[in-house]
């Protein structure tokens, strides 16, 4: 059972409502959003602020929905390992592309610029005071100024948004393989709940 309650859309705020959007949604696909519910002003500052990112985005697609799973593999934040988000096509990561976060460091089918953005996305979620000079040299091989930026809040969205999601341990709604609180689990390794955004 979650530790903080959930708030059914119905009973939100008009201004969380608005800054949700009149999509329809799954219980999961409203997530987090239901216990924000308890602070709609600063729930809806946050979908704003999220919205904002994903409108004035530079990096691709792909890219920042590996970031965002390698990053929740980090926070144990199973609900957002269950989700895949689709890209402007529609198309959701291939699940060969998921498992290939296992390792990427050697897998073959990602390319080197997403190899520079998990890794630092892997020192953002593990170990921020490591990132240095060198790491933002190897980033500006393959990404302008902005779009290192636009990653560095991507992590910050995902680092903090996913700590706080797992604390809260909402994991009833999800595939049984994200349930299980007796190991580590990770998208590689279980199936996945997809979803649009």
């Amino acid at each position: 059972m979650s530790r903080i309650e959930k708030i059914p859309r119905d009973n939100w705020a008009p201004e969380l409502v608005a800054a949700f959007g009149n999509q329809e949604a799954t219980e999961l696909e409203l997530g987090l959003t239901r216990m924000l519910a308890h602070k709609p002003q600063a729930a809806a500052a946050l979908l704003r602020f999220r919205a904002a990112l994903g409108l004035s985005r530079e990096l691709p697609s792909r890219l920042v929905e590996l970031v965002r799973l390698r990053i929740a593999f980090h926070n144990q934040c199973r609900s957002c390992m269950a989700i895949r988000y689709n890209d402007e096509s529609g198309q959701s990561l291939d699940e060969g592309v998921v498992c290939s976060l296992e390792k990427p460091m050697e897998a073959p089918n990602l390319g080197d610029e997403e190899r520079a953005a998990l890794a630092y996305a892997d020192l953002f979620a593990t170990d921020h005071l490591a990132i240095n000079d060198s790491t933002y040299a190897d980033l500006r091989r393959y990404f302008t100024e902005a779009q290192i930026v636009e990653l560095g809040l991507i992590c910050a969205f995902c680092v903090g948004v996913g700590r706080l999601g797992a604390t809260w341990d909402m994991v009833e709604e999800l595939p049984k393989d994200y349930q299980d609180h007796g190991e580590r689990v990770a998208p590689w390794h279980a199936k996945a709940v997809e979803t649009h955004g």
